[in-house]
């Protein structure tokens, strides 16, 4: 493609006498007239007649132009023509085109382009990177082929084989049930629990879990929900809300889990099973609140009711034992200890009366001892 000053440089080389733009000479050439005869007709047509219009030649359209009097446009000023025809760049009248520079000996880029696409998809479909919790599952042709371990591993190119990549040692948790909806499970004694409860598991088999189960994870929530209506099943109301009763439900869900995925050949290990509620029915809620608080009072009158028991029973137990020490002693004098006992009764009845009765000749047999000491004492007092 011409420059545009070259364009710009023979126009201005034109107005300044060169070449008239017009067609006509210049001062220089000649007498001032026309290229042709003093009518303005083209040299070769001294008549003035022919095919092609009178006039001057219009300088703006390509090759000199045969259309004299055409106007020229835009695309006819800035085109670039060359032996070849129309030159093909950035320019033209299709608007802009892109195109890289010759390879060395006239080659093409598409061989190269080709050639690099082809070893990036070989790269990315043969060099597998696995995580430390990760297993490949390699199918060629979709039939299993192996199984492949952490770090870096070669297939071959894909579609020939390809690759499912697992987190098989992440321990995957799911609810039962999902949102906050009520699960009401039978127990043995036929009432009604709303029990939710998680279940941990993890991927033991790959090869099992990816072509065994046609849904594998479905599968083991509806075991999971299976295992523990046969558990709940199993045990009254109480052990159920009970703390030890749910720690063995919990134990008798994850074997029981465990044994069916085995049967199934899931590739399932269950890590755990754990509670998380277990209320009554919302129907029944206010009552069940009602027994409960029954049971609690119950369950303190009996305990009040024990305690008594035992101590009373601890009081005869050593009532008993002091009568066998003091039986033991009276054995090996009757008379000492009948008196003794005799004393002591007295001495702990006679304690507690007001009166003092003395048996003597020439003494008051009554003395108000116990209003003559008040009166002793008050004396003293007011001294």
């Amino acid at each position: 493609m011409e420059q545009p000053g070259g364009l710009f440089g023979r126009i201005a080389l034109a107005m300044a006498g060169k070449r008239s733009p017009w067609g006509g000479g210049s001062k220089g050439d000649g007498d001032g007239g026309e290229e042709g005869g003093g009518d303005g007709a083209p040299q070769g047509d001294p008549g003035g007649s022919g095919d092609k219009p009178k006039g001057p030649r219009n300088p703006w359209l390509p090759g000199g132009g045969d259309d004299r009097r055409r106007s020229p446009s835009i695309e006819d000023i800035f085109r670039s023509r060359g032996p070849e025809g129309p030159r093909r760049g950035r320019g033209g009248p299709g608007g802009p085109r892109f195109s890289l520079p010759p390879l060395p000996g006239g080659r093409s880029w598409w061989p190269l382009a080709i050639g690099a696409v082809a070893a990036v998809w070989l790269m990315f479909s043969t060099i597998h990177q696995l995580g430390p919790k990760e297993e490949g599952l390699v199918t060629t042709f979709g039939k299993y082929s192996r199984t492949v371990g952490s770090g870096i591993s070669f297939t071959l190119p894909w579609p020939i084989q390809t690759i499912y990549v697992e987190p098989v040692s992440q321990i995957r948790i799911f609810q039962i049930p999902d949102s906050n909806a009520e699960r009401l499970m039978l127990t043995s004694d036929q009432n009604l629990v709303d029990l939710s409860y998680l279940v941990r598991w993890s991927i033991k088999d790959l090869k099992q879990f990816h072509f065994q189960l046609a849904q594998p994870e479905s599968t083991v929530r509806e075991v999971g929900e299976a295992a523990m209506r046969a558990s709940v099943a199993e045990k009254p109301l109480d052990e159920v809300f009970s703390g030890a009763g749910r720690a063995d439900i919990e134990q008798q869900v994850r074997e029981r889990m465990q044994q069916i995925l085995d049967s199934y050949r899931a590739g399932v290990k269950i890590q755990g099973v754990e509670i998380r509620k277990t209320d009554p029915p919302s129907e029944v809620e206010d009552a069940f609140k009602n027994v409960s608080a029954a049971q609690q009072q119950a369950e303190s009158f009996r305990n009040q009711a024990e305690a008594t028991a035992q101590q009373v029973l601890a009081r005869a137990q050593g009532d008993a034992a002091a009568f066998d020490k003091v039986y033991a002693q009276y054995k090996l004098a009757p008379e000492v200890t009948r008196r003794r006992m005799y004393y002591d009764t007295m001495e702990r009845v006679l304690s507690k009366t007001d009166k003092t009765i003395i048996e003597a000749k020439g003494v008051t047999p009554y003395l108000p001892l116990p209003a003559v000491q008040s009166s002793g004492s008050n004396a003293a007092g007011g001294n």
